[in-house]
């Protein structure tokens, strides 16, 4: 299945936000300091639901979904397939921050391939999910495995996260790099090598 995104939105045209979840962004406002009944935070409420539902859309949606149009008449081409600095953005399951960063996604094909945006799609469907960056990098390598079952899967994430930036030890400029690599990139030191070296790293 692809997107099932919720069509009932109010008389405004936006999505209807629970006052449950509104008093609780209240709640928050207040234990952080402020008030949120003064004039600049009376929206805010609705806002940040809102923009939550935004962040995390990826739960509505089936990554392998982008993977399900395969083309099979490649005339002969065997080689890698690579796309990279992909941005993406997500959050940290741990403090809710922003991961900001760039992926590069690469795989052998076997038999088909897929549109090359559909790559960057299932980055995106499991990145607008509350996350942690390592697991974000073993599940978009394994969609694109169980799906395309390429000779070989590589994947790569850098990143900058919100928790280390602004918070904790405040730390900007420092990135995260994490790495899958499946099937012949991981068995075969030569296809390791050159498919890390057309990514940069």
């Amino acid at each position: 299945m692809g997107c099932d995104h919720d069509h009932g939105l109010d008389e405004n045209g936006k999505l209807p936000v629970p006052d449950h979840v509104q008093e609780a962004i209240r709640t928050l406002i207040r234990w952080s300091g402020d008030d949120p009944q003064r004039e600049g935070l009376l929206d805010t409420p609705s806002r940040v639901a809102r923009a939550w539902k935004e962040y995390c859309e990826g739960y509505n949606e089936d990554p392998a979904y982008h993977l399900s149009r395969q083309f099979a008449e490649v005339g002969g081409y065997d080689e890698l397939v690579l796309l990279k600095d992909i941005p993406f953005q997500s959050h940290c399951e741990h403090h809710m921050a922003p991961i900001t960063g760039k992926a590069a996604i690469a795989y052998m094909p076997k038999d088909s391939v897929v549109g090359i945006s559909k790559l960057a799609r299932v980055l995106q469907a499991y990145a607008r999910r509350l996350q942690i960056q390592e697991r974000l990098t073993a599940e978009v390598a394994q969609c694109i495995w169980d799906n395309l079952q390429p000779h070989g899967v590589a994947v790569v994430i850098e990143a900058q996260h919100g928790c280390m930036t602004g918070r904790g030890v405040r730390t900007p400029g420092v990135g995260m790099v994490t790495s899958r690599l499946m099937g012949c990139f991981l068995d075969d030191n030569r296809s390791r090598k050159e498919v890390l070296s057309l990514m940069g790293y």
